[in-house]
């Protein structure tokens, strides 16, 4: 019996990636760093999860030691930017999420996110795009840095599964990437996968369904119809 469902966020609820790219560019200019990603850097660098841990890899990259670097720092401005482009109406929900949020409320179905992105990213979001606090969309908001190992490691899903004292047969993942559908498999979950832009090419073994769009999902009855085999 499934009790709750629990989303990625970034490529997710939405095509943040571009938002998040245009971020780290403007803040590494206002830095003086003369550094620039492109979208095939920005593809390559994602196979690393977390922005920190991003910017880390960039400096490994050009044979920098990123202690000597403030990365925190730099994230934090980034993440600050992030927020006021989002805030400036520069992003849109997935088609068929917020109907599959409304949807699932309806049926009494509870609603968590599981995410590598910071806490403010999905506040911002979430007043952007819902008109709502984080907290009044999803009752548990597994985020950032609240694990140690971020995805593949499923050590996020755990935790939103422990916050909503659930097992995860009773919950559902949704996930645009192959790194999240890792975290979410190894975690024990179903998962349903609808590539992003930047993960297009990525390979979904094990997933539940892999649509091109949520909507496709038929909502919840289409969910149950995709989990009645396994049943």
């Amino acid at each position: 019996m499934i009790r709750a469902l629990i989303f990625d966020v970034d490529g997710t609820l939405a095509e943040t990636e571009e938002l998040h790219r245009r971020a780290f560019n403007d803040t590494f200019r206002a830095a003086g760093l003369g550094w620039h990603w492109s979208r095939a850097d920005y593809g390559r660098l994602l196979t690393t999860t977390g922005g920190k841990e991003r910017i880390t890899r960039h400096l490994q990259d050009l044979g920098l030691d990123p202690a000597g670097f403030p990365v925190a720092a730099l994230h934090a401005a980034k993440t600050e930017r992030y927020g006021a482009l989002i805030a400036a109406g520069e992003l849109a929900l997935r088609p068929g999420i917020a109907a599959l949020l409304a949807e699932a409320r309806r049926v009494g179905l509870r609603l968590a996110c599981a995410t590598t992105t910071s806490a403010p990213n999905v506040e911002a979001l979430c007043r952007a795009c819902f008109g709502k606090a984080a907290g009044d969309v999803f009752e548990v908001i597994a985020a950032g840095d609240i694990v140690a190992a971020k995805k593949p490691a499923p050590d996020i899903y755990r935790h939103a599964l422990a916050d909503l004292n659930l097992g995860p047969e009773q919950a559902v993942a949704f996930e645009d990437s192959a790194n999240g559908l890792r975290a979410a498999r190894a975690a024990g979950l179903a998962c349903v996968v609808s590539p992003g832009v930047y993960t297009l090419q990525d390979e979904f073994p094990g997933a539940l369904a892999v649509l091109d769009c949520f909507s496709e999902l038929g909502g919840i009855a289409g969910l149950a119809a995709l989990l009645a085999p396994a049943q």
